[in-house]
């Protein structure tokens, strides 16, 4: 099935997203981890912390700042997926939930965006 054009900005903007987390010294450990509650585009490491990060691609700000599109519902989702992909597993680590906004290409990262 071919993707719509939304879907190939969203693609570019996560690849982008991800070779920056990359050059600042971050760790990729999932991209579009999927569960049952969701998906989160980017799980990253750095310093003792994971970062379960949301991507936000747009080419104009005529619908607002891409991160105003991170509403409640997807925020409850972020927190549920964190707690499923923890299942199970014994990790030392802080978590926090970041988005990064990609727009006309220029990356701006929202560290601690919102909380559990």
């Amino acid at each position: 099935m071919a993707m719509t054009l939304r879907q190939l900005i969203g693609k570019k903007g996560e690849r982008a997203a991800a070779k920056y987390l990359v050059s600042r010294g971050y760790e990729i450990k999932r991209k579009n981890f999927r569960c049952p509650f969701g998906e989160v585009d980017i799980i990253a490491q750095k310093d003792g912390t994971l970062a379960f990060i949301e991507v936000k691609t747009r080419s104009d700000t005529s619908f607002g700042m891409p991160n105003e599109a991170v509403r409640q519902d997807r925020k409850k989702r972020y927190v549920a997926c964190a707690k499923y992909y923890f299942s199970g597993r014994e990790q030392d680590v802080s978590i926090r939930f970041d988005v990064i906004e990609v727009l006309n290409g220029a990356i701006n990262h929202i560290e601690n965006a919102f909380t559990a």
